[in-house]
């Protein structure tokens, strides 16, 4: 997946072997763990011999390293046919470690590498692809907005040799650096500063990487989305000046299904899956602006249809052996003349109307659209992901999403999410909810008249677009999409990636087990 104009990922080769000839300008990054005594013990030792494991120790300690996790020392190893060894630390010694921790440790590893163009690492050899999307991540950097007078001049990192013994390693790597380079695409977008991206060279990026990875790609102008009744994408995009956009991404995949099964679609028994993205370019709030001191923050509320254009286009790249179609609504939500009020009333694709009591909760009115006209092409599975609440971080915080839906469903892209380190956590949508939303003009009202249970309400309105035996998942990214902090792991300051690595996981899973 080319991340053009941003982020160009390093190359990666698999070794099984220390190379001894053309690294003497290469970094060694090896995995250390802290011993019960307090002393650093070298955690994978296979492509070293013991002179240089007990050199690596000596060295640890006379710094006064102890191997704590994410802790890093840069050594000078005589012997050794590397520039220097970076020993990066795992915490207390264990008999396995958890994928996330090799990941996290591998990002601190590439962060701390200002100026250094290759690496050689033996993280690796513990978790192979964990190694190499830590490795790539935690180096993302984008200066595409940079002038020469503040763009870094330091080298970065270029090359990547993992190593490894372990059986298939080759394809295994070929699999991490294509799931690493899927987050960085998502990043990327969501990093592009609004000028430079709003609903319609959004839709035109999406085009070419759909185009590039020989996907079926739609786009409905606005004239389009008029005629055909998208009533939630219209209002929210009125007010700009900018038009909003609805994307079709279509993978077929059902024919790389064992035994060349079609689709369920087409009678057959392979899986279709749907996947939605709120695509706000960005969000001022509309009528009901929001307040200014973090308003330039909602750059990020783009990021849940970064994240699946990036996961629509890794499904095909990787061949997954079945039917994905990604429904994404674009626009821009601001104030002018033309905006839409608190008190219209929308009707949305499907028919259903909408009494817009605020309209800063835009991005349920495109969603709704999206979910109605996603479940026209009857998925087995919907899966949709936005930035809708700031009440998903005031409930689980700036890391984890939430995850609402069937329940099933559910806990089962909850718990995929857990373990490629996103920590999605399964909530519950109250039916009593639904009372909240009752409206005196329409349907059903945009909000709920309590401050409470912010992020549910949003679910339970979601809920009511979804057709009836679909399993569906919503996943609320407000705060993980996008790291208002200083940069942690492998996640630097921005546009994270998430949730590309739980919707692959939920699309990998779903293709192997249905």
């Amino acid at each position: 997946m080319s991340t053009q104009p941003g982020y160009q990922a390093p190359t990666v080769t698999v070794a099984a072997a220390l190379p001894k000839r053309g690294v003497s300008e290469a970094v060694l990054i090896v995995p250390v763990a802290a011993g019960e005594d307090g002393a650093p013990i070298v955690a994978a030792d296979a492509f070293l011999d013991p002179e240089a494991v007990g050199a690596i120790e000596v060295a640890l300690s006379a710094v006064g390293a102890k191997g704590t996790a994410e802790q890093v020392s840069r050594l000078h190893i005589p012997g050794l046919p590397v520039a220097s060894v970076l020993a990066v630390g795992l915490g207390p010694v264990r008999d396995e470690w958890p994928s996330e921790t090799i990941r996290r440790a591998a990002g601190v590893a590439a962060r701390s590498l200002s100026g250094v163009a290759s690496v050689i690492t033996i993280l690796s050899e513990l978790d192979l692809e964990a190694a190499i999307e830590g490795l790539i991540l935690g180096g993302y950097q984008m200066h595409e907005f940079r002038s020469p007078r503040t763009a870094p001049k330091d080298e970065s990192l270029t090359a990547i040799t993992a190593l490894s013994t372990a059986k298939g390693a080759k394809a295994r790597a070929v699999r991490a650096v294509a799931v690493a380079e899927a987050v960085a695409t998502a990043r990327d977008l969501v990093n592009t500063p609004p000028s430079h991206l709003h609903p319609d060279e959004f839709a035109k990026r999406a085009t070419d990487l759909g185009t590039a990875a020989g996907l079926g790609v739609e786009v409905l102008d606005e004239k389009a989305l008029k005629k055909a009744g998208y009533g939630g994408i219209i209002g929210v995009g009125k007010g700009s000046v900018n038009p909003p956009r609805l994307v079709r991404l279509t993978y077929r995949g059902a024919k790389k299904a064992k035994g060349g099964k079609g689709s369920k679609g087409d009678h057959g028994s392979t899986p279709v899956v749907a996947l939605i993205g709120k695509g706000i370019t960005f969000d001022t709030g509309g009528i009901s602006i929001k307040p200014a001191a973090s308003m330039h923050h909602m750059t990020s509320d783009m990021a849940g249809a970064a994240a699946v254009i990036a996961t629509v286009v890794l499904a095909a790249r990787l061949e997954l052996p079945l039917d994905v179609i990604a429904t994404v609504p674009m626009a821009e939500n601001m104030p002018s003349a033309t905006a839409q009020r608190p008190g219209d009333v929308l009707t949305q694709y499907g028919g259903t109307t909408v009494e817009v009591l605020n309209t800063d909760a835009e991005g349920r009115l495109i969603l709704a659209d999206a979910i109605v006209r996603a479940c026209e092409d009857s998925p087995d599975y919907l899966i949709e992901t936005s930035t809708l609440t700031g009440a998903q971080t005031i409930a689980l915080g700036a890391r984890i999403p939430g995850v609402m839906g069937s329940d099933a469903f559910r806990d089962r892209v909850a718990a995929l999410s857990q373990s490629v380190g996103e920590n999605g956590w399964p909530m519950p949508l109250p039916d009593e909810l639904k009372d909240d939303l009752k409206s005196t003009v329409a349907d059903l009202a945009n909000i709920s008249g309590q401050r409470f249970a912010g992020m549910l309400v949003a679910g339970v309105f979601l809920r009511e677009f979804v057709a009836e035996g679909v399993q569906w998942v919503h996943l609320d990214i407000a705060g993980p999409a996008y790291n208002t902090g200083g940069p942690w792991g492998y996640t630097a300051k921005g546009g994270t990636g998430v949730p590309v690595r739980t919707l692959f996981a939920a699309l990998e899973d779903i293709a192997a087990n249905g």
